[in-house]
């Protein structure tokens, strides 16, 4: 029982350290949605001959009037962006790298708060989840006592419940902001196609994992209770019978005890003549010569 309790324990921390690992990478990544902005076209230069607006060749001249036969998606550049919790990176389409910006200041007015209760629901996710894997921990290897070791599983059990159930919170807030930004953000910022990133699946696995393991502590704890339980069901059991048999025994040697005191007190006499060899079972405790010659010496008066 003890090594199948190890098992379980140590599956259990595995689970809440995975759990723990993700949300951690989804919380400081940006990668939480992905796709492509639809943005004008630069004005070329010497500098730049490619995707962009080339106006009557290289005559920059602000007194003609300039034509450019690109027309629909032709005058746009697609420039692939992702969005986290706190950032949002753009391609630099006048350069190399990426342009950031705060994900919190693109987000709508109305939203907000919403947003900040994410990121509040993100932290306790992630700080209980810390204190549920210290508590597996400490029960996995510093509980030698088994109750001791039942009662932190189940408040690691409690703890992982709780962190899973806000981490979930935290995601489907932090979507629903995001669906509102995409309509009602800025304009130079509003995605063209967008698609879930892969921090946004490490996010969700973490909770999966963070589930699991609660499933896992708890039923760890269930089954040490049930196998106590059940132990001492018989124990009681056995001890039962032990007592039953102690009581058989014990009536048995004073039932012989009492039959030896009494076959001891009792002598065995000849009967009369016209017994026909019949004996006479007296007690020897009741026969007293001088009372029998008193009675005798009444008789003949």
């Amino acid at each position: 029982m003890k090594t199948t309790r190890k098992c379980r324990a140590l599956l259990a921390v595995s689970l809440n350290l995975v759990a723990l690992f993700f949300s951690t990478t989804a919380f400081i990544t940006t990668y939480w949605c992905e796709g492509t902005q639809r943005v004008p076209k630069p004005n070329c230069s010497k500098d730049r001959k490619h995707n962009c607006i080339n106006y009557n060749g290289n005559d920059t001249n602000q007194n003609k009037v300039h034509y450019s036969w690109e027309t629909g998606d032709d005058r746009f550049l697609f420039r692939h962006f992702h969005t986290g919790i706190w950032y949002s990176c753009e391609e630099n389409i006048n350069g190399a790298g990426e342009k950031c910006r705060s994900f919190i200041d693109l987000a709508p007015a109305s939203e907000r708060g919403v947003l900040w209760l994410s990121v509040v629901s993100e932290v306790l996710y992630i700080m209980l989840l810390v204190v549920g894997f210290s508590l597996m921990c400490l029960e996995l290897f510093h509980s030698s006592n088994v109750i001791d070791g039942l009662k932190l599983n189940a408040f690691a059990a409690v703890f992982t419940v709780l962190s899973g159930l806000l981490g979930m919170v935290a995601h489907m807030m932090y979507t629903q902001v995001f669906q509102v930004t995409v309509s009602l953000g800025p304009e130079d910022w509003r995605p063209h196609t967008w698609d879930y990133g892969w921090s946004f699946c490490l996010a969700w696995g973490s909770f999966t994992c963070c589930m699991a393991a609660s499933v896992t502590t708890l039923n760890s704890y269930t089954k040490t209770v049930i196998e106590f339980r059940h132990k001492r069901k018989l124990y009681e059991q056995g001890l039962r019978e032990e007592q039953t048999f102690i009581d058989q025994e014990a009536f048995n040697y004073f039932r012989d005890r009492s039959v030896q005191s009494i076959s001891s007190s009792v002598e065995v006499f000849p009967g009369p003549a016209g017994n026909s060899g019949g004996k006479t079972l007296v007690p020897s405790g009741s026969i007293d010569m001088g009372e029998i010659r008193e009675s005798l010496g009444e008789e003949q008066c």
